[in-house]
């Protein structure tokens, strides 16, 4: 069995501040223990299970290298660093059995949900053939393209809310913290947190919850909504990509994996300095 598992860091115990996530401090080397720490929990709970399990543990987050290698459980196999093409997913398409979504924010726009956003902060919005969709749901999408499905999601209680609305009833989830502003939380012990993440990741290979791929009807249409006119701007210089207003931007893409990429082109944009 082979099971794909995104770690990012917003979603985890005890984190509500972006400075927990920006490197450089001390307040970022506790977090991304905690995030390491969480990622082992759920690689432990698979194996659990199944003792061969081959575990892809994908760090999510930033630059995508917070996971500490040493740290990890020495049975995960590790993928970090960028560039990548399908940027929170990519590697999806090797062929995995199923996918676990661990530390998860909310999308964009999110009230009361820690950290929320969606890629980067100059993202208002994703539309997909009309419906809002942040990171769990977009990233789900790809993973739907190729027949996987999203068996286990955690993060606070708009994300395991947004699960249950893309997924249906049935998909495990993991309330590691209750969100009570965009930097505030009420949060479970991290090691109450990772026992938990253990139990479940267990019980979603043990049990297999009837959680189907989330697919997305083609052609797909996006729209994106962004901060600044300026960012549309660029955006706007993708070929067959539409200007709908001041800052929303529009393409149409046979897949969701092709549209996706140029999603990740538009964040990259975005980072530009301008």
């Amino acid at each position: 069995m082979r099971i794909y598992v995104t770690v990012d860091i917003e979603g985890v115990a005890g984190v509500v501040h972006s400075e927990e996530g920006s490197k450089g401090n001390p307040e970022y080397e506790r977090a991304r223990r905690l995030m390491t720490n969480e990622a082992s929990a759920v690689v432990q709970g698979i194996l659990d299970v199944d003792p061969r399990a081959e575990v892809t543990v994908v760090d999510v987050h930033g630059p995508y290298r917070n996971i500490i290698p040493e740290e990890l459980h020495e049975q995960a196999i590790l993928s970090r660093g960028k560039p990548r093409v399908y940027g929170m997913v990519h590697g999806i398409d090797r062929g995995y059995d199923a996918a676990m979504f661990i530390g998860v924010h909310g999308k964009a726009g999110t009230g009361e949900s820690v950290l929320s956003h969606t890629f980067t902060g100059t993202i208002l919005d994703v539309r997909v053939n009309g419906r809002s969709m942040g990171e769990l749901g977009l990233n789900a999408a790809v993973a739907g393209a190729y027949d996987v499905p999203v068996l286990l999601v955690s993060g606070d209680q708009t994300v395991v809310a947004e699960a249950e609305d893309l997924f249906g009833s049935n998909v495990i989830t993991v309330k590691v913290k209750e969100s009570l502003a965009h930097l505030s939380a009420e949060s479970l012990h991290p090691i109450v947190a990772r026992h938990r993440l253990q139990e479940e990741a267990a019980r979603a290979l043990r049990d297999w919850p009837d959680v189907k791929p989330l697919k997305v009807a083609t052609p797909v249409n996006f729209e994106i909504e962004l901060a600044r006119p300026v960012l549309a701007d660029l955006a706007e210089m993708i070929d067959g990509a539409e200007r709908i207003d001041g800052r929303t931007v529009a393409f149409v893409r046979d897949d969701m994996p092709s549209a996706y990429r140029i999603l990740r082109l538009i964040t990259v944009l975005c980072s530009s300095p301008i």
